[in-house]
Order: C-alpha cells, then structure tokens, then sequence
C-alpha cells in the first residue's frame, strides 16, 4: 500500500508519454491534411474572382467582400443609351391614290440612313409613267408595304371607309416582321410633316420598357365629342412603347371583331388600348390640325412645347402665303437645322419708347401689335382659323383664341421668314412683312407699317427641353435701320420677366 501513490504517478506520467508520442506520430498528417484544404480554398476563391461569368451570378463571399467594395468605384458604369432616330419604327399610313402625290409630303422629313420604317399602302402604286413603285423606291423615301387583306372583318359605319381597318393593322403587322432594337411604333399619314428630332425629345421622356401611348387630340371639340377626347388622333401622329405594341398585336384581330360601327384606324387602336387599360399620354406638339384656312395665327402662338408634327396639309392653306404647301414646308427645314428645338416657340417682348409689343414664334413669323398688351393675351392664337366643321364659333377649339380684330389699330403686323443662317456662335433668322392690306389707324403713337424686316438673333439651345417648361426672352435692339427692327431671343436672364 506504501507504493500505491508511486505506482499512480508512474501510470499517469506513462500514459502521458504514450499520448505525446501518438500526437507526434499523427502532428504531419494534420498538418498535410489542412495545408491540403487550404490550398483547394485558395483555388476555388482563385476562380471566382478569375471567371467572369461565375463572378457575374455570384456574390462573393467571405475575404473578399472588402475587396469588391473597395474596388467597386473603380468598374465602369454603363448606363442606356437615350433613345435616339433609329430606335423608332414608322408606320405612313397611305393608299395607292394618293402616295404618289403626297410622298413630297414625306421626302421634306425622311432621313435615309437615320430613320427606319415603311409606307403602307392598299396595293401596288404605279408611277406616272406605269411603272411599279419598287422601281423609283429610292432611298429618299421609306420602303413600300402592302398591306394584308382586311376583307374578313365587318365594317359597318356609313360614314367613314373600311381602309380605316387596314391602317389600324399598320402595327401589328410591322411588330410580326420581328425588327430589332426597336422602342417606339409612331403612327403617321402621308399627309403628316414630323419634326423628327422634336420626336425623340418628346419620347425620351418616358421608359420605353413601360405601357406607353402618346399623341394628342383634335382642335375642334365636336371632333373630340364625336370621337373620344382619350384617342390619339392618327394624322397628328402618335407612338407607342415596344412592350405595348406586343401586346396590342396579340389581341388585335379578336378587337377589331368587337367594332365593325368605328369610323377610322385611329379610333380602333384607342378602342383595344382602352381593353388592356392604357390611356392616352397627352403631348400637346402633336397637330391634328382639324382646321380651315390660314394656321398662321396658331403657330404664331404655338404652346410651350416642341412641335413635333403638322397633318392636313391638303386642307389648310400654305403655312407661307404665295407659296405651294410643299414649298413652304421646305422653308421650315433651314430653321429645323439650325435648332430644332427652338422651332415656333413663342418670346414676347416689348418696344416701350413706340408702345409696341412684339411677339417672335422662332422660325416662322413675328408680330408687331400697337400698344403694351399682357403675355396673357398674346399666349393666345388668333383666330385666322376656322374649326373643322366651318362654323366660326370661337367656343368649338379646344384652347383660347383671341380675335382677328376688323379694327386697323388693333391688327397686328405679321412678318414671315425668308431665310436663316448662322453667324459666329448664333443664328440670324430674318422675317418680312407679309404685305397684308388695311385701313390705316388714326390712333396717335408709332405706325409699325414702316418696318419692313425683322431681323431676330438667337443662341441654339439643343437641350430647351431637359428643363422645366419656359418661355425664352426677347429683347429690342437699338438700330438706326428706320424700316428694320432687331430682336435678340434667349434663355432668360436671372430675375428677367416678360
């Protein structure tokens, strides 16, 4: 019993030696075993960070969080593209009798190259000399379509003509080509003069990846009472988002069953928009120009908004008197160069030494009227118009109008543009006195009737439109020129007002 205490500690110290001499025996393989792990996590974390395609779907993990946060401001940031003339498609809505004269119409604006789109028509049109259409398809106009038969579907409204179907189709039938990169469908006549850089800053405005119809309304309220005051009507032109054009092609046929009663193409595609639930996006440069006679007193006054299009060219008249419509739309292709942007915006300024007010609409007109009259006033079209029903009711347009006034003092003096060109960092636009008529005025302060030519100085602002709506500023210049008045248009200055 004396050794038992001896024999204990001898045991423990013996047992204590067989456990070192076993951990060194097994010490290397745990060594070899985690170094072997570890170099198979170094190459996995190798190959994620190395692949790009693997780095792509997964987030990385562990000791490399720091390092993508740390390294994240240095990866380039791609944003998308804005969209620009060839992310459009054009669909001109025309017909075997009238394309081969309203195709002028169509070569003022079409771009070859920039612009992509097709001209629908009913069948094969013949030159004048009988020879198909493929033949003279030269690259100044749009590539010919015909359109499919239409025969299948019911058309019952006495008024209107069943082409109206046809043209509807327009859309769906240029989605089913399958185009690519396309964003926008626009809807047009071969009666309707885009303005198409005015087009993409208007539909740079909205995700084209949205629902999206745009367009505007007519002029004359009956038209809107008989039609719909939600439809887009289809001469001024209106553009529909890529994902909505989808979606209208699938269920277009089954709705156009549903209105054999409608009247025109426009009113039918508003009827199935209307069952997928997208109303109408309002842009107010969109002209139906549902008008009669001279559009001069609208376009002097043209809204706060870029002009995007112009229809019924063959029922108003001229935009520029002693000219052929044709003529006098290629007269707005100078200042369309020049800044697009700016084209027909209205300034209103003030001559206070003769108690003039004087109103320039860039690239198009400037009014000279006897006595100081408020921007209120002047923001309002007079009416050189008539509504399309010819009823001279100042009630029937959709916007306020001012009277074309019998009294001599009370007319304004109107001078149209002749030319415009650049000098040094701004445009020179000059404007001459229309030569209209009248009774003189007996009221005792300045005649206008001496100035002959307006001549209007102006600064391009291709990005008038990234900003808040605004009229520009105008300002009269000094001049020793008696039969001259020089005006200068811009951004307006800080604390400036009209």
């Amino acid at each position: 019993m004396k050794n038992r205490p001896q024999y204990v500690v001898s045991f423990i110290i013996a047992e204590t030696n067989n456990v070192l001499n076993t951990f060194r025996r097994i010490l290397p393989r745990i060594m070899i075993t985690f170094i072997f792990f570890f170099c198979l996590l170094c190459v996995f974390y190798s190959l994620i960070f190395l692949n790009p395609s693997f780095k792509s779907t997964q987030k990385p993990l562990g000791i490399f969080i720091r390092f993508n946060e740390e390294n994240q401001s240095n990866t380039i940031q791609t944003t998308p593209e804005k969209t620009q003339l060839h992310h459009i498609v054009f669909g001109i809505g025309s017909s075997r009798t009238t394309w081969n004269y309203r195709k002028e119409y169509v070569k003022l604006w079409w771009k070859p190259n920039k612009m992509r789109g097709f001209v629908w028509l009913d069948k094969p049109a013949m030159s004048k000399n009988n020879q198909s259409t493929s033949i003279y398809n030269v690259t100044s106009l749009p590539e010919i379509k015909i359109s499919s038969s239409t025969s299948r579907f019911k058309y019952t409204n006495q008024k209107g003509d069943r082409s109206g179907i046809r043209i509807s189709r327009i859309i769906s039938e240029t989605v089913r080509m399958d185009l690519k990169n396309v964003r926008w469908f626009v809807m047009g006549d071969d009666d309707t003069f885009f303005v198409p850089e005015n087009l993409v800053r208007v539909l740079r405005k909205y995700d084209h990846n949205q629902y999206y119809y745009i367009g505007s309304v007519s002029e004359t309220h009956w038209q809107n009472h008989e039609f719909s005051y939600n439809m887009a009507y289809g001469g001024g032109g209106f553009a529909i988002s890529y994902p909505l054009a989808k979606a209208l092609e699938k269920i277009q046929d089954k709705c156009i069953e549903k209105y054999p009663h409608l009247y025109g193409s426009d009113d039918r595609i508003q009827a199935c928009l209307a069952e997928l639930g997208v109303p109408l996006t309002k842009e107010v440069g969109f002209h139906q120009f549902d008008l009669h006679g001279s559009v001069m007193g609208f376009l002097s006054a043209h809204p706060v908004a870029p002009l995007v299009s112009l229809h019924h060219l063959d029922k108003v008249q001229p935009i520029f008197p002693k000219l052929s419509r044709v003529e006098a739309l290629r007269r707005l292709n100078k200042p369309i160069k020049l800044d697009s942007a700016g084209l027909m915006q209205q300034s209103i300024c003030y001559d206070r030494s003769r108690g003039w007010t004087v109103s320039v609409s860039w690239g198009y007109s400037v009014q000279i009227n006897r006595g100081i009259l408020p921007a209120r006033e002047m923001e309002k079209p007079i009416t050189t118009f008539n509504d399309w029903y010819a009823t001279g009711d100042e009630n029937s347009f959709t916007f306020n109008t001012r009277p074309y006034h019998k009294n001599a003092c009370q007319r304004p003096f109107f001078y149209l543009l002749s030319n415009a060109y650049v000098t040094t960092n701004r445009t020179t636009s000059d404007y001459v006195y229309d030569g209209a008529r009248g009774s003189k005025c007996k009221w005792r302060m300045a005649d206008p009737s001496n100035v002959r030519h307006v001549e209007v100085y102006k600064k391009p602002d291709p990005n008038l439109w990234d900003k808040s709506p605004r009229r520009n500023c105008c300002r009269v210049l000094p001049t020793s020129k008696n039969d001259t008045l020089l005006v200068d248009v811009g951004e307006c200055r800080e604390g400036e007002t009209i």
